[in-house]
């Protein structure tokens, strides 16, 4: 087997599958590092750019249904609760959830897999239909041919979300490269320039406050803990070799089992917070430890018209052997 182009983000856990101390049969990967990763996103869903790429599961699902030749495995790079990730205007009013029915939210761009679980979360637990939301983009959606639904616009040329959050033009915003934590399309120093709302006369605020309670009080009564970062292959590499998919699963669980972090070190390279329990993988391989969070993800994505129509969890993987790891 040849050299497989790859693009994923470094964590410990990735890390000895990137630096080739853990190889594919065929050898080792010829990664590519790529920053910022959003980037691979855009390459890969438009121009197959990378033969293994780590991509936004929203982008994912959008991407097959629109007959792009990609397949996943069942390797989730990082996972991550949102509750605190919807930032207020100091002047918007904005104190409950309700509140931001017929108000203004910026997000990077409607497909954003943050602002499908956000959304989700918002609509589920506090009744907030995003229909009734009106939302803000700057940038473009990684499946160029997806049209978002008439409730979301763009900022005008040369604007963005940071602009108009910092002058109360719109009344939140999402947080990080979601949101107001960049500005522009996703290119090289995006996140390192300036990254984040200028200082105002009242920094905005997070509408949550204190949001861990209630991620940890998520995550107990719905066992969802939002996936990011899916690795998919082209799928006609799988189609050749129906091993692939099974190799790779396997690379990607000895990366992991080399990491030799504990518990407490993967928390924190995945800025997990703690509301998993203690004796939990914070960050699980497999299809089974992972179910709850893909199928609600994908119910998410129906009900926010990313998606036409239904699909099941099995069918968005490869023919492969994926035991947890």
């Amino acid at each position: 087997m040849s050299s497989l182009k790859s693009t994923f983000t470094v964590y410990p856990h990735t890390r000895a599958l990137a630096e080739g101390a853990v190889e594919l049969p065929g050898g080792p990967l010829e990664f590519v590092p790529t920053k910022p990763i959003i980037r691979a996103y855009r390459e890969m869903v438009r121009e197959l750019a990378y033969d293994v790429c780590e991509l936004a599961p929203t982008t994912y699902l959008m991407a097959r249904a629109a007959g792009v030749p990609v397949i996943a495995v069942p390797v989730f790079t990082k996972r991550l609760f949102h509750h605190g990730h919807i930032r207020c205007h100091a002047a918007s009013g904005i104190r409950v959830p309700g509140d931001l029915v017929g108000r203004t939210v910026g997000v990077r761009a409607y497909s954003v897999t943050t602002g499908v679980w956000v959304r989700g979360l918002l609509s589920d637990d506090f009744g907030v239909d995003p229909a009734e939301v009106r939302w803000v983009t700057d940038d473009e959606e990684h499946v160029a041919s997806y049209v978002a639904p008439p409730n979301v616009s763009a900022v005008a040329p040369g604007e963005s979300l940071v602009d108009l959050l910092d002058q109360g033009r719109i009344d939140a915003a999402l947080t990080g490269n979601a949101g107001v934590g960049r500005k522009g399309a996703p290119k090289d120093g995006w996140t390192t320039g300036d990254s984040g709302p200028r200082p105002a006369a009242e920094p905005p605020y997070s509408l949550f406050g204190t949001p861990e309670p209630l991620e940890r009080d998520w995550y107990r009564r719905t066992g969802v803990y939002p996936i990011h970062g899916v690795i998919v292959v082209r799928e006609e590499l799988v189609r050749d070799n129906p091993r692939l998919a099974t190799d790779l699963y396997a690379a990607f669980a000895a990366a992991k089992r080399a990491a030799g972090a504990g518990r407490a070190e993967l928390v924190a390279a995945l800025a997990a917070g703690a509301a998993v329990p203690d004796d939990e993988d914070p960050i699980p391989y497999g299809v089974e430890p992972n179910a709850r969070s893909l199928e609600a993800l994908i119910r998410y994505a129906r009900e926010q018209h990313l998606l036409d129509t239904p699909v099941s969890v099995e069918e968005i993987f490869a023919p492969g052997d994926y035991p947890t790891a």
